[in-house]
């Protein structure tokens, strides 16, 4: 166990395994973003140390060299569905970066999730893996407003920070996806809030973006997370949530069907992918560049 003088603590762990049956990755479990709705923290994810505790996979660059020189076929590499990759602690660990020194080093390509501005660091390995395949970086949005980013996202890039991240990803010619969620009912679920966002991602040229519904997920781990919460930054509305939603796992804001037309119509107006289905294959298909093929015949 090792702790910083922030009181941050970390753990190794070898695993048996990095990449999953759908060539996604972890290379860490937990999280000290403290954002208010993390999925994350639901006990179904079976984490067995406190959630602040990251727990680091020693072995993980090994182990997806070792996968990735023996795969047959070419394909996207997924990272951060459950743990950021540019997490603070990444930038003294380099496991991300690593990691990407390896997927270019073997022509795969990528796509990520994140909430920070620290991928800055990697745009030279970025921009060396999009010029021979496909390198899609997606970032979550969740409001416009700075003050209540720092309440429900407190130890992240602000929106405006991120927001000038994925400009300076598309200059670099890096195509960006943008996560509109969670929207959460009696906080964020407003009209200023939902166009503030949209035409963050209409300066940001972003390709595409997810929005599942104007709300939020809970279950067991996570729900009383976020009630604590709520009793601490938004006295009495804790007690509204129970009355309305009780034990739902979607907790849709009432607001819902407005706000999803907004959304709708100003992608179309704005040429800006929204269909999940369609973003979801964007994602997954692997392309080869030509110049990528060219070398690829070179070599031989």
């Amino acid at each position: 166990m090792i702790q910083n003088r922030k009181g941050i603590r970390m753990h190794f762990v070898k695993v048996k395994g990095i990449l999953s049956s759908k060539n996604g990755m972890n290379l860490f479990r937990g999280c000290t973003y403290g954002c208010i709705y993390c999925d994350s923290r639901s006990k179904c994810y079976q984490m067995n140390h406190s959630f602040e505790d990251i727990e680091v996979k020693e072995n993980s660059i090994e182990l997806l060299e070792d996968r990735l020189k023996r795969k047959r076929k070419k394909c996207m590499i997924g990272m951060g569905s459950m743990t950021d990759p540019y997490i603070n602690e990444e930038l003294k660990l380099n496991y991300t970066r690593k990691a990407l020194e390896t997927i270019n080093k073997y022509g795969f390509g990528l796509t990520l999730i994140t909430k920070s501005s620290n991928i800055i660091r990697d745009l030279d390995l970025l921009k060396e893996i999009n010029s021979k395949t496909k390198c899609v970086v997606q970032m979550t949005l969740t409001t416009y407003d700075e003050r209540l980013c720092k309440i429900i996202e407190p130890n992240v890039s602000t929106t405006k920070e991120r927001v000038e991240t994925l400009i300076k990803l598309r200059e670099a010619g890096i195509p960006t996806v943008v996560w509109m969620t969670p929207i959460l009912p009696y906080i964020n679920d407003t009209e200023e809030n939902i166009r503030g966002i949209l035409n963050y991602c209409k300066e940001a040229k972003v390709k595409g973006i997810l929005c599942f519904g104007m709300g939020l997920t809970l279950r067991e781990g996570n729900r009383e997370y976020f009630y604590s919460k709520l009793d601490k930054y938004f006295p009495h509305l804790k007690d509204r949530y129970i009355r309305e939603f009780g034990n739902f796992y979607v907790v849709n804001s009432r607001n819902n069907y407005r706000l999803m037309k907004i959304f709708r119509d100003f992608c179309e107006n704005e040429k800006i992918m929204y269909d999940y289905n369609k973003i979801f294959s964007y994602l997954n298909t692997f392309e080869e560049k030509e110049i990528s093929k060219q070398l690829s015949i070179f070599d031989l």
